[in-house]
């Protein structure tokens, strides 16, 4: 359901940039629009995506495993008391600064812009989403940490329709601002749709019976998660990530009229793989948070190992996809209405070359939440993304002069890829000890299936002429060899399979596996420690054959709150 929410919301995201081609093409108007949809998009990053769910869902999962170990009170609803007053207060002035500070803000990002004052209108009404995402981002932490996913999961559909909804009842008097103003009524439906089952969470104050021992957070930091030496780390990392983007910007603003749509386009389609993918570990993120503070590192090592593999896969069938097919995907996507054949051109370039990031993209998204998972954030992951923000810079000055758009992409993809591979390098020294070494030649390996898969779905899309039928070819060319050789690779077993995952999450095979027989029973009990049986999902002693984890479905072995039970 979470994967099946995702792709609506996916879905309904180029629906909303097909109408924004279509109505206002790739020009001036556009430009400046997406000059203001910096605001949301930054703000997104920070509030939703990244620092607020890497600060967040550790601080409600260890306030669960806490409630869980009967702690006087509830911490859960003392964590919302000591947090969401401040955060509320906090961004709204920030928001109201934005509003203010618009004229200044749109010339630091843009000061090449052909129409400067419709940036600033734009601007000033995507402003409003600063309070309201916040808002999201912490509904969203808190109700993952709960196990609640499919609310979060609906966010971006809701987003995504009131957008949409608002661009098509006011373009015709307000042309691109009514873009703008669907920003902020989409923020408002994004709350709507999780505000009602957090509030059941923390009226029901249930918790599952815990079936791992526990250790208390060290130095009572979840009554303090707010305090600056807690939040710093996650929200440099979160910034100098999103700065990207900035960059872009501004090396394309004085590039020909156009050339900030083209990137935004190119961008949207070739990142939808990397949502996807992602998905995969925005659903752990909970589970080894709540395994590092149940004091598992085994099954938080094993789960992040596993999910970064999987997330690889679903990540480069996208990418080799896109890069193979690209000009017919934007012909199918974008070209009517406003939106002409070269612009068609210039954007499948863009795309090409923005998709070569995309393994790094998802590998930066994964891996962060090993350093984040820990009680104390770490600052290794910001100076990873400062690094690669720097190489994205230096290399999109000479780019942007000689190649335009295609080398703002080519920069983009140089330092995200560069900031990965420090996340892998430094990871096996953090809390979760991944091993590096391992992942990494798993990663080659499916990016060398990934490149001949590309080259398979080249030549289909290049012979056949109906741009759907083009494409669909490539893509089935590019899942079948990239299977085959990924079958046919050593080691090729190691890799979890997604469609026995999604079964081992269904109430069936739970029951299957809560209910041993009597003859699994007794053995069960024999090798448990202090001659207790071991329960469903309970990760086995060090050394075991079946290890804590193997084989773990998408939701995870450790135990979430789904409820009341009893």
């Amino acid at each position: 359901m979470t994967a099946a929410l995702t792709a609506v919301g996916a879905v309904l995201g180029l629906v909303r940039d097909q109408i924004l081609a279509g109505y206002f093409g790739a020009g001036a108007a556009t430009d400046a629009f997406l000059v203001a949809w910096t605001v949301p998009e930054f703000a997104s990053t920070l509030l939703i995506e990244d620092a607020m769910a890497l600060i967040l869902v550790p601080a409600f999962s260890r306030a669960l495993a806490r409630r869980g170990d009967g702690a006087l009170g509830d911490p859960v609803r003392a964590l919302v008391r000591g947090t969401l007053p401040r955060l509320t207060l906090t961004v709204g002035l920030a928001a109201v600064v934005l509003v203010v500070a618009a004229p200044l803000l749109v010339t630091a990002l843009a000061p090449g812009l052909p129409d400067p004052a419709l940036a600033v209108d734009c601007t000033r009404l995507t402003a409003t989403c600063v309070l309201s995402f916040a808002l999201v981002g912490y509904c969203s932490a808190a109700l993952r940490a709960h196990g609640r996913f499919l609310p979060p999961a609906m966010i971006y559909t809701a987003y995504n329709v009131g957008i949409i909804g608002t661009i098509l009842v006011l373009r015709e008097p307000w042309g691109v601002r009514s873009a703008a103003v669907g920003v902020a009524v989409g923020g408002v439906l994004m709350v709507l749709v999780q505000a009602p089952s957090l509030v059941r969470e923390l009226r029901s104050g249930a918790v599952p019976r815990p079936r791992l021992r526990t250790r208390a957070p060290r130095g009572g930091q979840d009554g303090r998660i707010l305090v600056l030496g807690l939040i710093a780390p996650v929200v440099a990392f979160s910034l100098c990530r999103q700065s990207q983007t900035l960059i872009e910007r501004f090396l394309a603003s004085p590039l020909p009229a156009g050339a900030i749509s083209h990137l935004n386009y190119a961008q949207k389609v070739a990142q939808m793989p990397m949502i996807l993918s992602l998905m995969l570990c925005t659903v752990s993120f909970p589970v080894v948070a709540r395994a590092l503070a149940a004091g598992d590192e085994e099954t938080a090592r094993h789960r992040v190992e596993r999910d970064l593999l999987l997330a690889a896969v679903v990540v480069l069938l996208g990418a080799a996809t896109v890069i193979a097919a690209a000009p017919r995907i934007v012909e199918i996507l974008f070209e009517r209405g406003e939106f002409g054949g070269a612009d068609t051109t210039a954007t499948a370039a863009v795309m090409r070359v923005y998709a070569l990031g995309l393994l790094g993209q998802t590998m930066v998204g994964a891996l962060v939440r090993c350093y984040f998972s820990a009680a104390r954030p770490l600052w290794y992951p910001a100076a990873a993304m400062g690094a690669g923000l720097v190489a994205t810079g230096v290399a999109g000055v000479p780019g942007a002069q000689y190649w335009g758009a295609v080398g703002i992409a080519a920069a983009n993809a140089l330092g995200i890829t560069l900031t990965a591979v420090l996340l892998l390098r430094g990871a096996h020294r953090q809390s979760v000890p991944v091993r590096a070494g391992r992942l990494g030649t798993g990663l080659l390996r499916l990016a060398a299936a990934g490149a001949a898969a590309t080259g398979a779905g080249w030549l289909c899309s290049v012979a056949i002429g109906p741009a759907v039928l083009a494409v669909a070819v490539a893509a089935l060319a590019v899942g079948g060899v990239f299977l085959l050789l990924l079958a046919c690779a050593p080691e090729a077993s190691g890799l979890p399979s997604l469609p026995r995952s999604a079964y081992r999450r269904t109430s069936h095979a739970r029951r299957h596996r809560a209910e041993p027989s009597a003859a699994e029973a007794a053995p069960a009990k024999e090798r448990s420690p202090a001659g207790r049986p071991s329960s469903a999902g309970e990760p086995a002693p060090a050394g075991h054959p079946s290890r804590a984890g193997e084989g773990a479905p998408v939701g995870g072995d450790v135990p979430l709150d789904r409820g009341r039970r009893r």
